[in-house]
């Protein structure tokens, strides 16, 4: 009897040790993800910080942490009027708008060939457009230029819209024909039933459930072109036709956008225009991080 009940309060012992250790170490988890966000936060945190300071204080040694003088309000009021800010915004917004509008549509409709369909030379096909993804982009640039430049297409938004209409991207293409084919054939089987044909089965059916796997692409597709810098530097050249990544750099030259190569650098504008070209990013993942996160999570788990 006595080597029973040591047996037993040693268990019970046991089962009391165990939610203890495991309170803490999810503390211990907590407190290392904390630091890692904080440390991956701190770059984002200087540019919200040096917004507020003047170009001056910017380029002091030792550097500030915090502003001596708050000037949030000036420096983010002068980027609309140093430099078309606005108008470059706009741009960026219509760019991203229709290459999104246009890369989600036909990516979807090739991924939905790929994933539901037979025929002669489907998986060579699809080997051969996940082969694109590894030719660097540089390999296409000067090709794509000559092409664009004999369909007079240079100095408009045409090469950085009219491209994603036509297929929408290897990874688009490869990320939604996965999410696809995790859907049950058993869905089409019984539409087909009810007479419905290919495409209203892919209106009505496969669209309706791939939701995250669309926020998704549609996410990195937006963060995508909205940041895209190359693109514009390349086919646009007319200033009122800049983006407002593009545009960024004319904050570190001169006083106004007349004279912009005549005045010292002002970081501080530069630092306040980052953020506000930022920030729809920031929002879209926020509201799109439960789709996203779906998307990612649910992606390739069959095929």
């Amino acid at each position: 009897m006595t080597a029973e009940k040591t047996l037993i309060s040693s268990r019970t012992m046991r089962k009391r040790r165990q939610p203890l250790r495991r309170i803490i170490g999810r503390i211990i988890l907590y407190i290392i993800v904390g630091l890692g966000g904080a440390c991956f936060m701190f770059p984002f945190f200087w540019a919200f910080i040096s917004s507020g300071k003047s170009a001056a204080e910017i380029a002091s040694y030792p550097p500030t942490l915090w502003p001596k003088k708050m000037l949030f309000v000036e420096n983010y009021s002068r980027i609309w009027t140093e430099a078309p800010f606005l108008l470059w915004i706009r741009n960026s917004a219509v760019i991203t708008s229709l290459n999104l509008i246009g890369a989600i549509a036909s990516a979807s409709v090739v991924a939905y060939s790929f994933a539901r369909f037979e025929y002669p030379g489907k998986n060579l096909w699809f080997f051969l457009m996940l082969s694109t993804m590894m030719i660097p982009g540089e390999v296409r640039l000067i090709p794509t230029y000559l092409i664009f430049k004999s369909l007079g297409w240079i100095n408009t938004i045409k090469p950085l819209v009219v491209p994603a209409w036509f297929g929408g991207g290897a990874f688009n293409i490869f990320l939604l024909r996965q999410f696809y084919m995790t859907i049950p054939r058993d869905l089409d089987e019984a539409a087909e039933m009810d007479g419905a044909g290919p495409l209203r089965i892919f209106l009505n059916v496969i669209l309706p459930l791939s939701k995250p796997a669309i926020a998704t692409a549609a996410t990195l597709g937006f963060i995508g072109n909205w940041n895209n810098f190359m693109g514009p530097l390349i086919y646009l050249n007319d200033p009122e036709k800049m983006t407002a990544v593009q545009g960024l750099r004319y904050f570190a030259l001169g006083t106004t956008y007349s004279q912009l190569s005549a005045g010292p650098p002002k970081d501080n504008l530069l630092m306040a225009a980052s953020i506000v070209v930022a920030l729809p990013c920031l929002i879209l993942f926020f509201v799109a991080q439960k789709y996203f996160v779906q998307g990612i999570a649910t992606t390739g788990l069959k095929g």
